[in-house]
C-alpha cells in the first residue's frame, strides 16, 4: 500500500477524482473549504512525491491527474482501515456497524443477497 495521506492530502486527492486531470485552481474549486492557492500547490505536490499523482508539463504550468482509479483507491484504504481497525477481518468491520445501528436488517439481508448473486 501506498503511504499514508494526511486528511488535507485526502481532500486534495478527492478534488483532484473529481476534476479528473487539471491545475491546482481547478482543483481549489472542489475543495469544501477554503484554502490557499500556495498550501494545495504543495499539497498536490506530496501526493506526486507519494505516487498518487502524475504531472505533464504544459508550457509553463503542470496538469495533474491521478495515478490510480478512484475505486483502486477505495479498495486500498479499506483494505488498511480493516487491517488497522478490525484485525484484517470483515467479519468485524460488518459487527462493529451492526452494533452501531448503522446496519438494519433489512439492509444486512440485502447485502447477503448481493453475496449469494457474486457466488452464482
Amino acid at each position: 500500500m501506498r503511504e499514508n495521506l494526511t486528511q488535507q492530502e485526502e481532500q486534495a486527492l478527492l478534488a483532484v477524482y473529481a476534476v479528473g486531470e487539471g491545475n491546482v485552481k481547478m482543483f481549489l474549486d472542489k475543495l469544501e473549504e477554503v484554502v490557499p492557492y500556495t498550501t494545495l500547490a504543495s499539497t498536490i505536490k506530496n501526493l506526486e512525491k507519494k505516487g498518487y499523482l502524475v504531472s505533464r508539463a504544459v508550457g509553463n504550468a503542470y496538469l495533474y491527474k491521478p495515478a490510480f482509479s478512484e475505486e483502486e483507491y477505495k479498495k486500498q484504504y479499506m483494505n488498511g482501515v480493516v487491517k488497522s481497525y478490525f484485525d484484517n477481518s470483515y467479519k468485524q468491520l460488518v459487527n462493529f456497524f451492526v452494533e452501531q445501528k448503522k446496519l438494519s436488517p433489512k439492509e444486512l439481508k440485502e447485502i447477503i443477497e448481493m453475496i449469494e448473486r457474486e457466488k452464482s
